[in-house]
């Protein structure tokens, strides 16, 4: 977060408000690209003239993907006779998927531990880079859903945070990264998207047709929680939305007309197009007509695959099921992001070496060899386009400074001069199965080697990687420090560890894997991490728990004496190892913190489970718990987490000084938003500034430190029954010295003190007083005070 003078304009969220002459205030500085209204206008003129010039069969080969045309795991054909070179679709959010060349980047819960919207500005800019000079149109993500409403859901590492608040503007911030290289964005998965477990459709031996998970959702949770940071994508102008697999209230998500039409394309005012998720179309004409616009991945060469448009398409047009205005509105709508990012200006053409990676990742290379005549591609060593640059600073900087120090007893770190070290953990060492990549379902991740990205779709092959234990053995031998180690959890576990002398400083990693399509079973680290854990602190008693994992993990040794650290550092990307020596050794400060909360036991009643077993009425999944998820509900219920949501230790302590200043700043607001017309991201008055909140931030320790100043709302009395105890509504990043104080101005928009009223389908400011809480993490509250908004 830079410090900003008040001239500045954070694009984030519009114009600043005047504050005190001379006030160094610290506010968001996303400066990516974000299309104006009249930028959509423009784009869509030319989309329309495309459309113009296009034969009925050309339209209806748009609308579907065509995956023999082109290297992507999604495609649409060329139109060599209008000088169309096709649109290439490719995985995912962490990193360039089935490619070689590339870099593995920091995990969505990662970025979002910095609690810093220009790392997550950042870590899109490279991310758009990398996709642009692969030649690459389309990234598939970012990832707002699932939102976490469950942390055994295998795919929210992918995403952010269960909280919407952050989430959206992690959102927002990357949209704008990516989309500044003109590589369009595709905000998935929408909507209710939040288990893995049946979220499709499956057949019985017997081929009964069992429905995929229905994602049972009210109206003000959907637009409070799971809706919110899709909002913000469409306001950044997002070029696509991916719908979801599962279904939505009983209706599949890819044909869910109260979905795509009337809230994403009506309510939020979506220009871009909707495409399915690969094989998530259940119809022809009820998707077409319910907003779909584009099915993927459509035609791949050897069988249709779960698609609908190709074969049945045609005929809906012809009876009349769906009308050639709805035809030409898909098309159009495909065709406006590709000019709006200038696409049609030239784009570089996609890297050759894709298809082939894409055979070796999946098949293994002889595999590949004998699988590429079957679909027509005839076998190439072609060497990969390397699109890496100089982007391993950046992740290696976001891996660091989104490690969230959870316990620092004696101040252990940073380390200082030791002359024997411990490292344990198969989680330490480098690969002994080769440069991976972790396709869907297989949910062990590897055996041994850094646990730093997970499997699936948002994975990414390494084409090198950082090991702990080698970054380890690096930095030790600056300071002539021994290293010695073990990496087979199995002999950790029965402690047979036959160190000598014994370590002064023992390091332990230990990991749990997740995957795209499966559910984890656990909330433990995997592979023996208890007693792993156990027996090294029993040896050792200045032990350091390096914790690599997609979200919350219940740590039953957390009250260990011996254990005087624990790190936790997510998937930091493919330069883990020298992130967490940053932090270790103290070259950069651990300033993450907590985007959501630590239980205290698996038993804990706030965690919400996923379904795994159909009920009598088949697989339905219903959230009752309508806003309270995550800290919302440990708050509600005023249960203990092990660590709450927000929390994060460094090297030094800050307080808040003096009182906090809020005021409004609209003159005479209303309770609902002035009838607008629609723009993207919904009623524009939504996003504009109604209070001013300024807080003043001294570092009372030692060290220069980066704290983390953190808004928490909570709303009057009047507000409707299932209101949060409170909500997180502003966030900052400052660094300070010794002695140093800072400003935080905190911009709270209508959107952000307003509840969504299920009779009057709008946004509602209460009446009343709000109570505005500044601290340090959702339950360090260190000052507060009233606003009222409606006279």
């Amino acid at each position: 977060m830079r410090v900003l003078n008040l001239s500045t304009t954070a694009a984030l969220y519009g114009v600043l408000s005047a504050t005190l002459a001379g006030s160094q205030i610290v506010v968001p500085t996303i400066q990516g690209f974000q299309p104006t209204i009249d930028d959509w206008k423009a784009a869509r003129a030319k989309a329309d003239a495309f459309v113009g010039k296009l034969t009925l069969d050309e339209k209806l080969a748009m609308v579907r993907g065509n995956a023999s045309a082109g290297f992507c795991s999604g495609t649409i054909a060329a139109i060599e006779r209008l000088d169309f070179p096709g649109v290439c679709m490719e995985d995912g959010p962490n990193g360039v998927n089935y490619n070689d060349k590339v870099n593995v980047f920091p995990s969505g819960v990662t970025v979002a531990a910095t609690w810093d919207t220009e790392f997550m500005y950042q870590r899109g800019l490279a991310l758009g880079a990398e996709f642009r000079d692969k030649g690459i149109n389309v990234m598939l993500g970012p990832v707002g859903g699932p939102l976490g409403r469950s942390p055994y859901d295998g795919r929210t590492w992918e995403g952010f945070s269960p909280d919407p608040y952050l989430t959206g503007l992690a959102m927002q911030a990357t949209i704008q990264g990516v989309q500044e290289n003109g590589v369009q964005t595709t905000a998935k998965h929408f909507i209710g998207n939040e288990q893995e477990t049946q979220r499709s459709n499956t057949t019985l031996s017997n081929g009964t047709q069992v429905a995929a998970i229905s994602s049972n959702i009210g109206d003000r949770a959907l637009h409070e929680l799971y809706l919110w940071p899709f909002a913000n994508a469409v306001k950044a102008g997002t070029s696509a939305v991916m719908c979801s697999y599962n279904r939505l209230n009983e209706t599949y998500a890819c044909e869910n007309s109260d979905a795509l039409i009337s809230i994403l394309k009506t309510e939020l005012g979506f220009e871009g197009y909707v495409v399915s998720d690969w094989g998530a179309t259940h119809s022809a004409a009820p998707s077409a007509n319910g907003g779909l616009d584009l099915e993927m991945p459509g035609y791949t060469g050897t069988t249709e695959v779960s698609t609908w448009f190709i074969p049945y398409l045609p005929q809906a047009i012809a009876d009349g099921s769906v009308s050639i205005d709805r035809l030409d509105d898909m098309v159009g709508r495909i065709m406006t992001p590709y000019y709006l990012l200038n696409q049609d200006a030239g784009h570089l053409t996609p890297d050759e070496s894709m298809i082939y990676m894409l055979l070796v990742a999946t098949n293994g290379l002889p595999g590949a060899e004998q699988l590429s005549s079957l679909v027509g591609v005839p076998w190439q060593n072609i060497a990969a386009r390397d699109v890496r640059g100089i982007h391993g600073a950046i992740i290696r900087e976001i891996g660091a400074e989104a490690t969230v120090l959870l316990k620092n007893e004696g101040s252990i770190l940073p380390l200082g001069s030791y002359n024997e070290i411990g490292v344990f953990g198969s989680s330490a060492a480098d690969f002994v199965d080769g440069l991976a990549y972790w396709d869907m379902g297989i949910d062990y991740g590897p055996q041994i080697g850094p646990i730093a990205v997970g499997g699936g779709s948002g994975s990414v092959r390494f084409t090198t990687v950082s090991a702990p234990l080698d970054a380890i053995k690096a930095q030790a031998s600056t300071k002539g420090a021994r290293v010695q180690y073990l990496t087979n959890n199995t002999a950790i576990a029965a402690n047979d560890i036959t160190f000598y002398p014994v370590p002064e400083i023992c390091i332990v990693f230990i990991s749990q894997f997740a995957t795209e399509a499966s559910d984890r079973d656990s909330l433990l680290a995997s592979d023996n991490s208890t007693a792993v854990v156990e027996n090294v602190a029993s040896l050792c008693n200045n032990t350091i728990v390096v914790i690599n994992a997609p979200g919350p993990l219940v740590l039953p040794w957390v009250e260990n004496p011996n254990v005087k650290a624990i790190l936790a550092a997510h998937f930091p990307g493919d330069q883990i190892g020298n992130s967490i020596v940053d932090v270790l050794w103290g070259n950069t400060e651990p300033s993450g913190r907590l985007p959501y909360t630590i239980p205290a036991k698996t038993s804990d009643p706030d965690i919400i489970p996923v379904v795994r077993e159909p009920g009598p009425d088949g697989w339905q999944s219903t959230f009752t718990e309508g806003l309270f998820i995550d800290y919302r509900a440990y708050d509600a219920n005023r249960s203990e987490p092990a660590y709450e949501f927000g929390f994060g230790l460094g090297y030094t302590t800050f307080n808040i000084t003096g009182e906090l200043a809020a005021r409004t700043t609209a003159f005479n607001p209303t309770a609902t938003p002035a009838n607008s017309a629609i723009a993207p991201g919904g009623n524009p008055s939504l996003w504009d500034e109604i209070v001013s909140v300024k807080a003043t931030i001294l570092n009372v320790g030692k060290a220069t430190g980066k704290a983390v100043p953190q808004l928490y709302l909570e709303f009057p009395e009047s507000s409707p029954e299932g209101t949060p105890v409170r909500v997180l509504r502003g966030f900052a990043k400052l660094q300070l010295d010794p002695g140093k104080e800072g400003d935080v101005q905190f911009s709270l928009m209508r959107r952000d003190l307003s509840y969504w009223d299920i009779h009057e389908q709008q946004w509602v400011i209460p009446t009343g007083a709000f109570t505005v809480n500044v601290g340090f993490s959702s339950r360090d509250l260190r000052a507060s005070t009233q606003v009222t908004v409606l006279k």
